[in-house]
């Protein structure tokens, strides 16, 4: 199956640099990365010394029980961003990604529709890719499932929207 793995929304981060408070209304937090936060606008890890705005985000899946606000990492100032693509992202995965469990949760307007736990394993980043490609697919396959989010299970922090291409 063909799928997208989308970074947040440019115009997302502009508003939240402009306006500097999240969807909460809560004042952003501008920090100087240590080396390794996974930023959401370019799906890779902070390089020690880079500014960076940390702040609740927000999926848009509507009015629902299911809604939540998770704290993200974005570059301060317009990296560019990522573009859509099928491909897992490194970030997300083996040494880079430190090994922590990521969940996807199946999306309809609001409700979950299905969910997986993603393990990570630092020495075998090919193999996370593949599994997670596969939750994907499997996940997707439901016709129910609208969009797919990603999210760190230890701190609950949203990672990524997946869609079908």
């Amino acid at each position: 199956m063909n799928f997208q793995i989308h970074a947040l929304p440019p115009e997302v981060l502009e508003r939240v640099r402009a306006s500097r408070v999240d969807v909460s209304g809560t004042p952003i937090e501008q920090v100087t990365a240590e080396g390794g936060e996974p930023l959401r606008c370019c799906l890779r890890n902070a390089r020690p010394g880079e500014a960076l705005l940390l702040f609740g985000y927000e999926p848009p899946i509507g009015k629902s029980p299911y809604r939540e606000v998770g704290a993200v990492f974005a570059h301060a100032v317009s990296c560019g961003g990522r573009q859509a693509s099928g491909e897992y992202p490194a970030v997300m995965h083996g040494a880079l990604g430190g090994g922590a469990p990521r969940s996807l949760r199946a999306d309809n307007l609001g409700k979950t529709h299905g969910a997986t736990l993603l393990r990570m394993w630092v020495d075998v980043p090919d193999e996370v890719a593949a599994n997670a490609e596969a939750e994907i697919a499997r996940l997707l396959q439901d016709p129910e499932a609208v969009q797919l989010h990603s999210r760190n299970v230890a701190y609950g922090c949203f990672m990524f929207v997946v869609t079908r291409s």
